[in-house]
Order: C-alpha cells, then structure tokens, then sequence
C-alpha cells in the first residue's frame, strides 16, 4: 500500500508518498491544475508493484493507495477520486492535533504538513471517514443549495444595514413596510427614499406597486402605508438626509437584485431536486418542503454506503447527543461540532413537522413534558426524524404517519408527562 499526505494551497501542493512502513518514498510541490495531477500520478505510479495480468489488477493496485487531504472539494480532489485512490477529507484541526503527538515546539511547515497528513492515513486511516461517492446530480445539487443559501443571508445582511440607515434618519419607513425584503418595499424605497418624497407618494403609485408585488388587501394596506409615511417625525438636516437616500436607493436596488436571483437560483433548485431519485422520499417526510429537502439531500449526500445506520446519520446530523465519563461524572451533552447547513434544514424540518404531522406534535409535547426547553425538544425531535428518514431512503418507501409514530402510541406514558396534563 501507498499513503500520500497532500498539502494543499490555492496554487500549489505538497505531497509526500509513504510506503506500510513509514518510510518516505518521494515527496514534492506540485502546481494546481492539470500538470500537478500528471505528476502526482507520475509519482504513485513509480512506487507500484508492477503488474502485467490486465486492468483488473492495475485497478485493485490503484485502490490500495490512500490519500489524506484536508479538503474534499474542487477539481483536484475529484481527479484523485476519479483516478481511483481511497481519499480522506481531514479536518484541518486533527492534523494539528496529530501533529502535536510527535512535536512539542510548534513548528510547522507545508512539507510538515503533508508528512503528517501521510502518517495519519497509514497509521488512523481505519478511523477515518472517506469521501462520499455521491453522485454527480446530488453534487449539483449541494451546490446550487449552498448557493441559494449564500444569497438569502447576503439578502439579510443588506436588510439589517437599510433597516439600520432608515432608524437614524427615516423611522417612519419602518412602520410603513413590516417586511424590507418585499418587491413592493424595496420598489418604492428606491423611488421615495427620503421623508419628504416618501409623503408625496400617491395611493395609486402605492397601490400599482403592491400589484406588481401581487400582495392581497391592496386596498387597507395602501392606506395604511400612506398614513404611516404622511406621519409627522423627527428628521435630519438636508445635506445628511440626501446622503442617507442616497445610500437607501443603493441597498434597495442591492436588495432587489438579490430578491431576483435567489427567485431564479430556487426555481432551478427545485427543478434538479425533482430529478433525484430519492426526491419522492424526502418530500413525503413531514416539514420538508421542496427547498428544505433539497438542503438536506445536498448535506447528507446520496452515497448509499456512507451511514452504516441509522444512529451513524443521526451522528454527522448531530442531533443525537454525546456522553462524556470519568471515573464517578457523567454528563450528556449536545453536540456542537456540526455540519451547520445540515443542522439548520434539519431545524426547519423539526419545526414544520409540529404543524404537518400528528406524532411529530405528540413526540415534541412529550420532551416538553420531561421538562426540555423548546430548542432541546426541537432537536430530539428532529434525531428522530432523522432516524425515520434513514429508515425510508434504506427501503425505498414513502413516509407513513402509522408507521413512524404508531408504536409510541403502545407506551405508557411518562409519570412527569401525566403530571404536566
């Protein structure tokens, strides 16, 4: 067996090839890119056992060479993956932490580096967790998921500065528009973002731009908003309030643009989740709609060897707790190194569920009862959504209310739970 520690930088990579024994065999700075690749395989091709019986054993000879790296994504790491070595995705602080056992004085180099990363897959590469063999539908969907989610929180960011700038020298616009995001608000806070020219607006001007925001009421929402704009308020002096509109008109038109993109980034989501396989099963599972299950097949991945169960997924959703014990202390915590994508859909799921599912609703008043908060109950209950989604992708089949809920209706309940009734 081959172990290659990999190193890498946005232009270059350091490399070391070890063999069973520790013993370095090569080691280098490649160029990113395509020419690195060649080389690299250059090298681990030097240190094969020659093989003259076919692709068959070329390949099983390519499979015995482990690659750790401290990265799973870009074109680099899916050449490896493609060329057939086994690579593992390292958190940068393991290899730290690997790197302290040998080394007390705290020097570190890229060479360093891509040496401890080659003793990690040969000595710990039982305990590490390879990349996932997703397929190419379930990468493009993580990738237009994370994408869309990027936006919306570039698209909050953008709403709390306007809301900011409008404190201090609009307050007024705040009453009139409950919601900055709205195509109706960021419209005419483009047109009228000052005190002044926001009064001058007409009911019809109002009126046209909630239609083309296809809001309901138009009628009492226009006279509302002209009201609350048409309000007596303190104001700044003219060269500041010309300086703020000046500044509300670019984060409207900023806000607008992101309201536009992320509307085109989710329909094309929606269309690519539709065209999985597993798309049926995770829309049938209680609070997932369309864009939540998307983000939880894009953190989860389709790899159908990757969770050997179902506590393994509730384990990478860290939504199931872990124990810490020495000696006569125990103590259960949650877990807070997380994939926090994955816990966010998972919490909107577990939220939604209260609403769509009956024993979903029974499960959560039950932690209520045993004395968890609303964020602790919210989290059990979304580990064991998490289970009863393993249970559905493993089989193939649909989420059933009776199914997933029906033997805790068998149970007796909890003395505390009988209590709190």
């Amino acid at each position: 067996m081959l172990f290659v520690g990999d190193d890498w930088a946005e232009d270059h990579h350091d490399v070391e090839i070890q063999n069973a024994a520790g013993k370095r065999l090569a080691a280098a700075r490649l160029p990113e890119g395509l020419a690195g690749v060649a080389r690299l395989h250059e090298l681990v091709a030097a240190h094969l056992p020659d093989s003259d019986s076919g692709s068959d054993s070329e390949g099983e000879a390519v499979a015995q060479v482990w690659v750790g790296i401290e990265t799973e994504r870009g074109p680099w790491v899916q050449a490896l993956v493609a060329a057939g070595y086994r690579v593992f995705a390292i958190n940068p602080r393991q290899v730290a932490r690997y790197r302290e056992r040998h080394s007390n004085a705290g020097a570190k180099s890229d060479a360093g580096d891509a040496h401890s990363l080659a003793d990690m897959v040969r000595t710990d590469g039982h305990q590490l967790r390879p990349i996932a063999g997703d397929t190419e539908l379930a990468a493009g969907i993580k990738v237009l998921s994370r994408a869309h989610q990027r936006l919306i929180r570039d698209r909050t960011r953008q709403v709390l500065r306007l809301r900011q700038s409008l404190l201090e020298y609009f307050p007024a616009a705040l009453d009139a528009f409950d919601d900055l995001t709205r195509p109706d608000t960021v419209e005419l806070l483009g047109k009228a973002p000052d005190p002044d020219t926001a009064a001058r607006l007409t009911r019809a001007q109002i009126g046209a731009a909630m239609r083309r925001a296809r809001r309901p009421g138009i009628e009492a929402k226009t006279a509302t908003m002209a009201a609350a704009l048409r309000r007596s308020c303190l104001t700044r002096s003219e060269p500041v309030t010309a300086a703020f509109a000046a500044a509300t008109r670019s984060l409207a038109g900023v806000i607008a643009a992101l309201n536009s993109e992320i509307a085109t980034l989710q329909r094309q989501l929606s269309a690519e989740f539709e065209r999985h396989p597993a798309a049926a099963i995770y829309r049938s599972q209680p609070g997932l709609g369309p864009i939540v299950a998307a983000r939880v097949l894009a953190e989860f991945g389709d790899d159908p060897g990757r969770y050997a169960s179902a506590r393994s997924r509730k384990n990478y959703a860290a939504t199931s707790p872990i124990t810490r014990q020495s000696g006569k202390k125990k103590s259960v915590h949650a877990r807070y190194v997380h994939n926090e994508r994955l816990v966010d859909a998972l919490g909107r799921q577990a939220q939604g569920a209260l609403v769509g599912s009956a024993g979903a609703r029974a499960y959560y008043d039950l932690q209520r009862a045993r004395g968890l908060g609303h964020r602790a109950a919210l989290r059990q209950l979304a580990n064991r959504l998490v289970g009863i989604l393993h249970g559905c992708l493993k089989t193939g089949a649909l989420y059933d209310e009776t199914t997933a809920w029906g033997h805790r209706s068998t149970e007796p309940t909890p003395p505390d739970a009988a209590d709190a009734a």
